[in-house]
């Protein structure tokens, strides 16, 4: 059987090709990035103003433009998938020629090949896009899954944002539907029926020569305007996370295409809504992501909506040496894990490519660690390093916590830190809470320290991506 209740690190394609055996899932939704730079990334919004974060996580760097790898994923396509898929891609090509829609295309082409070898014949699959790119992922989808199975082109409209002056407002999004085989998991949602309808007398109320269930209602249409975007208003599920969905919506299509004990699969699975609501229906579910901030924010969220949850989390690092091969590979994907350990916040300076592909200006912020004292939000800077350290880096943090206001600075290093480094520490001080309890100011924590359990010594911690926004963007902003 298909272990269940896991969350995967890592590019998708890998690890559907690792983990998952064919006809292993009930249920498949995604959400790719879109071929927009506005929706490329898993974007979060910077504490304080709101505005996008500068530490953008690319999901898929250079994926959409025409590299030697998107050359090869196109030739694996072209050596190994059915006819019609070859077919369309050749054409595409021609077509296109090797450009950016054709990356994207490729490596979405790639990977929906692997989602139906795992798709079980009575399982059904949606993926969801905007008009930026769904004229394109629609013949993919036709070639990948046949047109026979094309179930529905649902539009999920919605309200709310800004309205352009030359153009009508962009207010929907299309979820694709389609099914494996020639039986499928359906239970349809009813809605009431309309006024009008209701007022009709019995004797015409007939479809198809049979009567209306007046007290049935109705099957849902495929448009869906009774789903509002997730807005901050929305506290009980609203996350700083700019691609989430509402957790209505994932519902609606879980309970459709699949049954208590059933399966599903989320292999772009970002802030984690259909593995939530998967958990709250009754279903198994998988999930995967390529940074470890989102995975982050997966585990915060399922341990913070299902307390007493067991799941699995395959890719992140065990040990020294697993952290110290993560920060070979990637210093920024390790940075965002190691922030994780301590439930620290991801803070936007440095980390951001510019147009010449160099790193913005280094605020001596890798992220923020929230607490709770007296009722007020409050604050730690973190700085995270994984290469050679020293004593003049404890004096930076700590200038840093005085210019931010913060009230303590926390330092995690991969490499253990000096004598002089711990003395400089100490020098600094304790903060003294408003029940006058003191902590240490200024703290270091290796990560070896870190997997044996060690924790940061300060009152008690907030929820990463707390929803008290008001309060933790006060306390980023050095506002009290």
């Amino acid at each position: 059987m298909t272990e269940t209740s896991v969350l995967y690190y890592g590019d998708n394609l890998a690890v559907l090709r690792e983990y998952l055996p064919p006809e292993s899932v009930d249920l498949i939704y995604l959400d790719p990035p879109f071929n927009s730079n506005a929706t490329y990334n898993v974007l979060f919004k910077e504490p304080g103003t709101g505005e996008q974060s500068k530490s953008q996580i690319t999901a898929f760097e250079d994926t959409w433009h025409w590299t030697a790898e998107i050359e090869r994923a196109f030739q694996e396509i072209v050596e190994s998938a059915p006819s019609e898929v070859v077919d369309l891609m050749l054409s595409l090509r021609r077509a296109v020629r090797e450009n950016d829609i054709l990356a994207y295309l490729t490596m979405m082409c790639i990977r929906l090949l692997e989602l139906k070898r795992v798709l079980k014949e009575t399982g059904s699959i949606y993926l969801h896009c905007d008009p930026t790119a769904s004229h394109y992922l629609k013949i993919v989808l036709d070639a990948v899954f046949g047109k026979r199975n094309f179930r529905n082109e649902i539009v999920w409209c919605y309200s709310g944002g800004g309205i352009p002056r030359r153009d009508f407002p962009r207010k929907h999004d299309v979820i694709f539907r389609y099914t494996k085989g020639d039986e499928w998991v359906f239970n349809p949602e009813f809605r009431p029926y309309s006024e009008g309808t209701l007022k009709t007398p019995r004797h015409s109320l007939l479809s198809g020569g049979r009567a209306l269930d007046l007290e049935k209602g109705t099957p849902v249409n495929d448009w869906w305007a009774d789903l509002p975007r997730l807005t901050s208003y929305k506290k009980n599920e609203w996350l700083p996370y700019r691609t989430q969905k509402p957790e209505a919506l994932l519902e609606r299509i879980i309970k459709a295409s699949s049954n208590e004990g059933d399966t599903v699969l989320d292999p772009f699975c970002g802030c984690g809504t259909a593995v939530a609501v998967a958990e709250k229906l009754g279903r198994r579910w998988i999930g995967i992501d390529i940074t470890h901030l989102a995975i982050a924010v997966v585990k915060e969220r399922l341990k913070r909506n299902f307390p007493e949850i067991q799941f699995k989390v395959v890719g992140e690092p065990k040990d020294l040496a697993g952290a110290k091969a993560l920060a070979t590979q990637n210093r920024y994907q390790f940075q965002w894990w190691a922030l994780s350990l301590v439930g620290a916040r991801p803070y936007g300076g440095g980390g951001k490519k510019g147009k010449k592909g160099k790193k913005g200006a280094d605020t001596g912020i890798d992220g923020f660690y929230y607490f709770n004292d007296g009722g007020a939000t409050k604050k730690a800077v973190v700085q995270v390093k994984s290469g050679k350290v020293g004593v003049s880096q404890i004096r930076e943090l700590n200038a840093v916590v005085e210019r931010e206001k913060a009230e303590m600075g926390f330092f995690l290093t991969l490499e253990p830190a000096t004598r002089p480094m711990i003395e400089e520490a100490a020098k600094n001080g304790d903060f003294k809470d408003s029940f006058g309890s003191k902590y240490p100011k200024t703290q270091i924590f290796t990560i070896e320290e870190l997997f044996s359990g060690k924790e940061p010594d300060a009152p008690q911690k907030l929820p990463v991506f707390s929803l008290n926004t008001t309060a933790c963007n006060a306390a980023a902003s050095g506002r009290k």
